[in-house]
C-alpha cells in the first residue's frame, strides 16, 4: 500500500505533534552527543542567522506536503482511514519539496550519514533521491530472495507470522554511519530488522526517518536509535 492506514480518527488528530524527535529512553539524545563531539553536519553547525531561515523553510515545506495527503475512509477495510502519499510523487514540485524537506531535516538533526538505507518498497520512493541530494550512497533492504549475491538476513514478526529482510553483504562497510528511511512506522518490526542488518555489517545506525507514524502502535519502542517522523502521526480512536 502507498500510504498510512489507521483506525478512524478526527481529521485534527492527523496534525498531532509527531514531527519531533524522540531518542529511546535508555539512550541520550544523539544530537547532544554530536554537538559535544563537534560532529554536527555543516548545516547543523551553521551560524545562528542561517538556522532560523532553514527552520522556517522546513516548516513551510511540511505544511505544503501535509496538505497534499489524501484520506480514504474505510480502506482497505471498514473502520480504517487510509492516508495516501502518492499525490506527492505525482507532482514534481511536491516531490522536490519532499526531498528538500528531508534534506533539511537530516542536515539539522544528524551528522552526515555515509549511507541511506531504504526499506522495501516505499522507502525506495524517496531514499535514493535523498541519498543523491546529500551526496551519499544508497542501499536497499528487500524481502528475502530478492537480492543477488551474498546477503545478511534478519527476521521480524508480522500479524500472521514471521517475515525476513535481507541486505547485500557488501552494501555497508564497517564503521559507516547509516540513516534508515521508510514511509511509515507502525509496529516498528521491519525497521528494527533493518537496523539489525546494518549492525551485522558493522555499520552505525544514526537513526530512523519516516514520513508518517501510527503513534498508538508504539513502534518507536522497538528501535534503539533516534526516530523522526516528518509529516504526521495518527492516534488510535478513543
Amino acid at each position: 500500500m502507498s500510504g498510512l492506514a489507521h483506525t478512524r480518527s478526527h481529521p485534527n488528530d492527523s496534525q498531532a505533534a509527531a514531527t519531533g524527535s524522540h531518542p529511546p529512553a535508555h539512550k541520550p539524545d544523539p544530537t547532544v552527543q554530536h554537538a559535544a563531539q563537534g560532529g554536527l553536519s555543516a548545516a547543523s553547525a551553521s551560524s545562528p542567522s542561517q538556522q532560523p531561515d532553514a527552520l522556517n523553510e522546513l516548516e513551510s515545506l511540511k505544511l505544503k506536503l501535509k496538505s497534499a495527503l489524501r484520506q480514504f475512509p474505510d480502506f482497505p477495510s471498514p473502520g480504517i482511514l487510509f492516508e495516501d502519499i502518492l499525490p506527492i510523487f505525482a507532482d514534481p514540485a511536491l516531490h522536490d519539496a519532499l526531498v528538500r524537506a528531508l534534506e533539511l531535516h537530516v542536515s539539522q538533526a544528524y551528522e552526515k550519514p555515509d549511507v541511506i538505507v531504504g526499506l522495501e518498497a516505499r522507502g525506495f520512493l524517496f531514499g535514493p533521491s535523498l541519498a543523491l541530494r546529500l551526496g551519499v550512497g544508497f542501499a536497499p533492504v528487500r524481502k528475502k530472495g530478492k537480492l543477488p549475491g551474498p546477503c545478511e538476513t534478519a527476521g521480524y514478526q508480522k500479524e500472521y507470522g514471521e517475515d525476513f529482510f535481507q541486505i547485500q553483504a557488501d552494501a555497508i562497510k564497517p564503521g559507516q554511519k547509516v540513516l534508515i528511511v521508510d514511509d511509515i512506522i507502525a509496529t516498528g518490526g521491519s525497521a528494527a530488522a533493518a537496523g539489525a542488518l546494518v549492525k551485522k555489517l558493522g555499520g552505525q545506525v544514526l537513526g530512523y526517518a519516516f514520513l508518517l507514524e501510527l503513534d498508538f502502535l508504539k513502534g518507536r519502542a522497538k528501535l534503539d536509535a533516534r526516530v523522526d517522523t516528518l509529516l504526521t502521526g495518527q492516534m488510535a480512536k478513543e
